[in-house]
């Protein structure tokens, strides 16, 4: 009988590089992440289809990424912004945000970024950069899977299992590695990166909810005329959007909820777990 696998730990930088080495080798890494738990890979079409039908997603459903928070504005190709935007406000608010806690951005992909990493909005091609904010420890695991991958960028996914697959109306993300591992004890490469201590990383974060980020779009302001110039939350998660509205208002900047965003993302439940 084998011996059980050690526990990794965000906090050791030995556990960092063994599970940065894991998935430049193609492995599933289930990584703490601020509050909660996120799935990366690497960025290649066949791994993202491999983790949608782990997670009982469409194939080709279309994948975020992420990356170290330095290298955020890289994703974007900042040309392609609407002359009605002024890119410094942008850029400030993305400061802002991410310096914060977690949070997600959607806007204009840059070019190298592949097809199965973007979708095309108002005839604009985008893509979602979800990423733990500048004081989380993740971010020295996403700066060595890519020099591990030789790549910029990451794929990521929320930690749980699609709705498609359980038939639940919501399936919120995992903020105990002991849940997700069970819910992805099929994988046999999984890989998991924990938090030490998940109390301590809640806490660490009193705003925010323990699932998936708040999601803003800023690639087509809302109304052809309106000032200030309206972005769009297009996933109302773990940031409330008035923690948002707040952040963008000195700016010169309205945030308002997206059609699909009217419903605020729940918190996962677990039993005998408060939060």
């Amino acid at each position: 009988m084998d011996a059980p696998t050690p526990p990794l730990y965000l906090d050791r930088p030995e556990d960092v590089a063994v599970a940065a080495r894991a998935l430049a080798g193609g492995a599933v890494v289930a990584a703490a992440f601020a509050n909660f738990y996120v799935i990366v890979t690497r960025p290649d079409a066949a791994t993202v289809r491999r983790v949608n039908l782990a997670k009982g997603r469409p194939i080709h459903q279309v994948g975020s990424i992420t990356t170290a928070v330095g290298r955020i504005p890289a994703m974007f190709d900042w040309s392609r912004i609407s002359p009605r935007l002024p890119v410094g406000r942008v850029r400030a608010l993305m400061d802002a945000l991410y310096g914060a806690g977690p949070f997600g951005f959607r806007g204009p992909a840059a070019d190298r970024l592949p097809e199965h990493l973007t979708q095309t909005d108002q005839g604009l091609r985008t893509t979602q950069v979800i990423a733990p904010g500048l004081t989380c420890p993740s971010n020295a695991f996403f700066e060595r899977a890519l020099a591990e991958t030789g790549s910029d960028h990451l794929y990521i996914t929320s930690a749980n299992r699609s709705r498609h697959l359980t038939g639940a109306v919501e399936e919120p993300a995992h903020w105990k590695a002991g849940g997700l591992a069970a819910d992805f004890a099929h994988l046999d490469d999984l890989v998991v990166l924990a938090h030490r201590d998940e109390a301590a990383a809640r806490a660490a974060y009193p705003g925010y909810l323990t699932t998936s980020v708040t999601l803003l779009s800023f690639h087509a302001p809302e109304g052809e005329l309106e000032e200030p110039p309206v972005l769009t939350v297009d996933r109302h998660g773990s940031l409330h959007l008035d923690e948002v509205r707040r952040a963008a208002a000195p700016l010169g900047l309205q945030v308002r909820l997206g059609d699909g965003a009217r419903h605020r993302l729940q918190v996962r439940g677990y039993a005998g777990a408060l939060v």
